[in-house]
């Protein structure tokens, strides 16, 4: 990450990198071998699919709840303290799944502390860069990707060089979310007042471009199923140790495309706007998939898990910086909840779509369905373009 990229950022924000930094290189160490592990277990296609749908669905479902909780409370670290513990035990408990049916479970659960911390976290983050949030996000998404590298090549490092089998990588990395709790302590919390005011959870409250954007996400979200599948794709092209090695090399390639692009793209759309970015992420999530249906070379693999960094970078920051930047101030938490929840919706029954047309059509379908609706997307944003306006009482 280039330097001028932390200029003026608040404390705040830097912290939050590096415990986000840290947690991530202990889950991108499970990340990467999930999928073997589970086919390991026996899993297949759809067991797949719906590990990786459960997996976006939950912390996303949970994000609104928790999102209001906190803008009611006027409270944001007490729900980023307990997201991190929740992921940190369950990720422990993992090392003693015996069955496909108990890893899909505990892999799942441990996604319950993602959906207690990041709505609140983000509103940090939003509070915190009110006059930069799409350097801010991207600043800490690439905080997140840098710790996925970190992880992944740990991974590989203790598989080729050491020989630790699954179990023993996910217990390493279970120690290491504990110790991803320590910088948290120095986070200040943003004086927040309390909105008691709030009676029920609604999105009728929401600004109607917020409505449009999530809606127009919702429809990206669908067809945006688990990564999961991209290596699983790349596993079956390689034979003995190298379906295992390849694969997770290939991530690592991903998230360094991701973390170079991901804090650029961030103050780019600062610059120009979140939309253009927007199209372009989309855009180029459609033309990956549809690489991945019909190419399986190891050169093919290298180009397209790059562009599949990049068009996560354009992304990933971005929608939720323009899902903050449509949200009105009282209501900050819950829009990002609202945001996330929606996307985690559509995620389990993308994910579970995927798994289908992989395991009863061919994988090649499920790269088919994931490009059209990225392309779907990109037609539905460029409609509705025009009325993605901020409010100018949302900040």
């Amino acid at each position: 990450m280039n330097s001028k990229y932390f200029k003026g950022l608040p404390a705040n924000i830097i912290l939050l990198g590096i415990v986000s930094f840290l947690n991530d290189v202990s889950s991108e160490m499970i990340l990467p071998i999930l999928p073997m592990f589970l086919k390991s277990l026996g899993g297949a296609g759809l067991a797949v699919g719906l590990a990786g749908g459960f997996r976006d669905s939950i912390p996303s479902i949970l994000n609104i709840v928790f999102g209001y909780l906190s803008d009611r409370l006027g409270k944001r670290k007490i729900f980023i303290w307990g997201g991190y513990v929740t992921s940190a035990v369950f990720r422990l408990l993992l090392v003693l799944s015996k069955s496909c049916q108990q890893a899909v479970i505990l892999s799942s659960l441990e996604r319950i502390g993602k959906g207690l911390r990041t709505a609140a976290r983000d509103a940090i983050i939003a509070d915190s860069a009110a006059a930069a949030r799409g350097k801010g996000f991207g600043i800490h998404r690439a905080f997140d990707s840098a710790g996925a590298i970190v992880g992944s090549v740990a991974v590989f490092i203790l598989f080729w060089a050491f020989d630790f089998g699954f179990k023993p990588i996910i217990l390493v990395a279970g120690i290491i979310a504990f110790v991803s709790l320590i910088p948290l302590r120095f986070v200040k919390e943003t004086e927040t007042p309390p909105h008691k005011s709030l009676q029920k959870i609604t999105l009728r409250g929401l600004p109607a471009p917020l409505r449009i954007f999530i809606a127009i996400a919702g429809v990206f979200a669908l067809g945006n199923f688990s990564y999961m599948f991209f290596i699983m794709k790349a596993q079956e092209a390689f034979s003995d140790k190298s379906s295992v090695t390849v694969p997770i090399l290939l991530y690592v390639l991903f998230n360094i495309f991701y973390t170079a692009f991901a804090a650029p793209f961030g103050a780019l759309s600062d610059k120009i706007g979140r939309s253009k970015i927007l199209i372009l992420g989309y855009g180029l999530f459609s033309a990956t998939s549809f690489g991945f249906a019909y190419l399986s070379s190891l050169p093919a693999f290298i180009v397209l898990f790059a562009l599949y960094g990049v068009a996560y970078a354009a992304i990933e920051s971005n929608q939720r910086a323009c899902a903050s930047d449509l949200a009105s101030q009282q209501l900050k938490a819950t829009g990002m909840g609202a945001f996330h929840t929606t996307i985690g919706l559509m995620a389990l029954p993308g994910s579970v779509i995927a798994g289908l047309l992989w395991q009863k059509v061919t994988p090649s379908a499920t790269f088919i369905y994931g490009g059209v609706m990225g392309f779907i997307s990109v037609f539905l944003f460029i409609t509705f373009r025009t009325t993605l306006r901020p409010a100018k009482s949302s900040g």
